[in-house]
């Protein structure tokens, strides 16, 4: 295995802090206890180098040797296949587990981040657009997800990849109380960050943000 280099943001406001989405790599990176080190590209003048690592201006991607990976959901995966404490290595569990990746991002990602945007930009109340957005993550993701999670700790047969993609998605729609009338989704998302390997990635985020003020 070559060296894993996580390059994320040197500095952002602080609205974003503890949920950019490096942290993701980072709660992964601490669970598989993979060695790494974390390096650092400007947020306010973003180079030819960074476009060239993440087409869209975005951060993190992660180089691995002389791979270079964008976008959490396939560095998540990536890194799942270089330890089995992130992706089951029985052929079922681990196609559940990747499944699951993708319904984190696709499915219930897809509703609650134009959710969140709504509410910080402020664009909430007796609106058809508030009305809308939020009944749809509410309606058509959380009431389903809620009876998955009721019935199971983790989404797959072990902790893996998918929760933290699941818990990091669920994470933001707590922070605006979306999760207050779903007792299984929240109990869910309090016990991936309860994990050790949270506890040190978020904190982590945190410091080497507040490195740069």
């Amino acid at each position: 295995m070559a060296d894993l280099t996580l390059t994320t943001f040197d500095w952002v406001p602080e609205p974003p802090r503890g949920y950019v989405r490096d942290l993701r790599v980072r709660w992964a990176l601490e669970e598989a206890g993979l060695p790494y080190r974390v390096e650092s590209t400007p947020f306010r003048d973003r180079g030819a180098g960074h476009w060239t690592h993440q087409p869209f201006g975005q951060a993190p991607w992660l180089t691995d040797g002389d791979i270079s990976i964008f976008e959490s959901g396939a560095i998540l995966l990536h890194l799942g296949g270089l330890s089995d404490k992130l992706l089951p290595a029985d052929p079922r569990a681990r196609s559940e587990a990747v499944e699951w990746v993708f319904a984190a991002l696709n499915s219930v990602e897809m509703a609650s981040l134009p959710w969140s945007l709504l509410i910080f930009s402020g664009a909430t109340g007796d609106t058809p657009v508030w009305k809308l957005f939020d009944g749809f993550l509410r309606e058509h993701r959380l009431k389903h997800l809620e009876p998955v999670l009721a019935g199971r700790e983790w989404l797959a047969a072990s902790f893996s990849v998918a929760d933290i993609l699941m818990a990091d998605v669920l994470r933001l729609v707590d922070r605006f109380d979306g999760l207050a009338d779903y007792r299984a989704c929240r109990d869910y998302m309090a016990r991936a960050v309860a994990r050790p390997a949270f506890v040190k990635a978020h904190a982590d985020q945190l410091a080497h943000f507040a490195a740069a003020d």
